[in-house]
């Protein structure tokens, strides 16, 4: 016999201090075999179901009466002990909503409103030796997330995951765009363009467009203590998580109580809306740094690109790149023109030699020959400059941990706040030793490495350092937590087209990234070459796109730590175009965007925090375009001179990528403007508030 149940929940809430009523209805099924919850988002526009079926948890996921997932399996495969996958009952359940409005220490949005309904299911086994397992299910307009929590148990103390069960059961073969996963080079791939059919395991964030389109993103959140999850298609259309391995085979070793990071899906009827979404952010603990006041969004130079031009090098050597008169060169440079940080890659003992493969070889308190840290940060210092830190660690992790407190207390002591950290090394050469003495490779993204990456953090946080993380982990939105856990590559970035065997980054790469890579958050791009050609250094690369569309990435390529990547005199002869580098910020208020097509094109409008100014950067692919772009974004209570670099009629990338205008108009939010995108073109637009 079936019963149905209907409970309904009226409550008030104080948020922000005002009052809010909550009706909440809720709806299960009760059966001999089958168990029924679900929550909707506060629209109504997004369910989750819950189903146990014969002791055996599943969960679906539906978006305007529209299937998004099937019924999907959850659980757990356990080492040497029972599996946490069936003979489950329900416990206990709770539905409750959530509404608050948060601000972000520095980011692409100032104020973020994090309102969700949550579904807790709490379920357990039967017999003497029974176990508790949580599922938690938040439901918002904008997606869903869940995770799993293992309460503190007599049953359950120390254990191993040898495979989490969790499916998404997709409804069709929808378009998806991907980078694969388990391979040497980590993230730094071009994203491959397939149906969900030709995939095998893919790093996420995975994007898809289904046949009718809806746009769906699958991530995860708030990565801690665990094994950052690729996705595995196992039949048809059903994704199911596969997370990284110890060499040993286990994937994730814990003990209750504990929980695993958020699976997410952000869902959009736009691709615009992945974008704009905020729900792994949301899904994040708050700030957890009680003075902030050091953590500072900027722009930064530094001698980094002349090495991978091969103009100097990061040895020593007659063309050592990090010396005393260069340094000095680049610190004059970013005094005069108001950037905060000069980078300094090369500038420690370890750069001699295959360091590459060599190992052990970085100290990171000791100077190069040729190069005074002390001297160079005092002159930095004298001028209103700061050493921007480099640890590059070649994936030698256990000889980096011995020597970070050290090296972060010496960088605290000549006044640096900031420190690029760098792991290049294959996908699985992160080494260290067991208790027996046996050499143990890891992946670069299992727990191992999760665990590292905390400890960075959180000792970086104790020295007053922020981070930006090259050949690391994908961010999941501890930026939230950690806002010293600035930026990130674990993407291919501009260095490609410098010695990219395949010529560099083709035109489309640059308007995949943000509805891709980007999803996950900031981006370490390193824009801002304006010597596309660079015929005296490579002269068999280049950057496949014009000037106008390399002004524009500082708009559409977010990042809260944005370097200007060319040579100080590249700058002095472009003096015209570096205006807009040096005018545009690295902090926000707000995000729109206003077009977007995956791979094609995209325009990204962004209002200046504490100020009335707005930016606007437009790319497009290899192909020419013209948008309309509304000008609603604007105040409009004023009036803004909008300076617009962009291409002329005669622009081509190819042969002739450098001709660009600027051009100064007066508008208002009532206007639209013609974007006139050449073939792999931009446009790049300061709307300067009037009055």
């Amino acid at each position: 016999m079936w019963y149905f149940v209907h409970i309904l929940y009226v409550f008030n809430i104080i948020i922000m201090k005002k009052p809010l009523l909550l009706i909440l209805f809720v709806a299960w099924t009760i059966s001999a075999s089958a168990q029924t919850f679900l929550v909707t988002s506060p629209s109504d526009i997004n369910t989750i179901t819950f189903e146990l079926r014969d002791g055996v948890p599943f969960y679906s996921v539906d978006r305007l009466d529209r299937p998004v997932l099937e019924a999907s399996r959850l659980g757990f495969e356990l080492q040497n002990m029972r599996n946490l996958d069936a003979g489950f009952t329900v416990a206990s359940h709770e539905i409750t909503e959530f509404d608050e409005t948060w601000t972000q220490v520095w980011g692409e949005k100032e104020h973020i409103r994090n309102h969700y309904r949550e579904l807790r299911v709490s379920l357990e086994e039967s017999g003497a030796d029974a176990r508790q397992l949580d599922i938690v299910f938040r439901a918002f307009d904008d997606g869903i997330g869940f995770r799993y929590e293992f309460p503190e148990q007599p049953n359950l103390k120390e254990f191993n995951i040898m495979d989490e069960l969790t499916e998404f059961k997709l409804t069709g073969d929808h378009e998806s765009w991907w980078i694969g996963a388990y391979q040497w080079n980590r993230f730094e791939y071009l994203t491959e363009h397939s149906p969900i059919s030709a995939i095998d395991t893919v790093h996420t964030p995975l994007t898809m467009r289904t046949a009718d389109g809806l746009y769906i993103a699958m991530h995860e959140a708030a990565l801690v203590r665990y094994s950052t999850m690729t996705l595995e298609r196992t039949d048809g259309f059903t994704l199911k998580a596969n997370l990284m391995p110890w060499s040993d085979g286990v994937l994730v070793r814990t003990a209750s109580p504990a929980v695993t990071p958020w699976r997410t899906l952000i869902l959009s009827d736009t691709a615009g809306g992945l974008i704009e979404s905020y729900l792994v952010l949301n899904l994040n603990e708050p700030n957890k740094i009680e003075d902030t006041s050091w953590i500072k969004p900027s722009k930064y130079v530094g001698i980094w690109w002349e090495m991978h031009l091969d103009k100097a090098t990061w040895g020593t050597g007659d063309r050592h790149g990090a010396t005393n008169e260069n340094a000095k060169k680049y610190i004059d440079f970013a005094a005069k023109y108001g950037f905060p940080h000069v980078l300094i890659e090369g500038w420690n003992v370890g750069w001699d030699g295959n360091w590459y493969a060599e190992g052990v070889v970085f100290y990171f308190v000791k100077s190069a020959p040729g190069f005074d840290l002390h001297e160079i940060a005092a002159y930095a210092r004298d001028r209103g400059v700061k050493i921007m830190g480099h640890h590059e660690n070649s994936a030698t992790v256990l000889h980096y941990e011995k020597q970070m407190e050290a090296s972060f207390a010496q960088y605290q002591e000549v006044g640096t706040t900031a420190v690029k950290t760098g792991y290049v090394g294959h996908g699985r050469e992160i080494i260290w030793y067991d208790a027996n003495g046996n050499e143990m490779r890891e992946w670069h993204h299992g727990q191992f490495m999760v665990e590292h990456h905390q400890k960075v953090v959180e000792l970086a946080a104790k020295y007053g350092i922020s981070l930006n993380v090259h050949e690391g982990l994908k961010d999941t939105g501890l930026r939230r937590t950690w806002p010293n856990l600035m930026t990130r590559e674990v993407a291919r970035g501009q260095e490609y087209n410098a010695w990219g065997e395949d010529g560099g980054n083709p035109p489309d790469h640059v308007a995949l990234v943000p509805f891709t890579r980007m999803l996950s958050g900031p981006f370490d791009y390193t824009p801002g070459v304006l010597d596309l050609l660079f015929e005296e250094y490579r002269p068999d690369n280049r950057i496949n796109h014009t000037m106008a569309k390399e002004l524009a990435l500082y708009v559409v390529l977010y990042s809260p730590l944005q370097m200007a990547a060319d040579l100080p005199e590249n700058y002095e002869k472009h003096r015209d175009a570096f205006q807009f580098i040096l005018d545009v910020p690295t902090d926000w208020n707000d995000t729109k965007v206003v077009h977007g097509d995956i791979g094609n094109y995209i325009t990204v409008a962004r209002k200046q925090r504490n100020s009335d100014d707005w930016f606007l950067g437009s790319i497009s692919d290899e192909n020419g375009r013209v948008l309309q772009a509304k000008l609603d974004f604007l105040d409009p209570e004023k009036t803004y001179e909008a300076t617009i670099y962009r291409d002329t009629a005669k622009t081509d990338w190819e042969d002739n990528p450098y001709e660009f205008e600027i051009i100064k108009q007066k508008v208002r939010s009532t206007d639209t403007m013609t974007l006139r995108l050449v073939a792999g073109g931009g446009q790049a637009i300061h709307f300067k508030a009037l009055d």
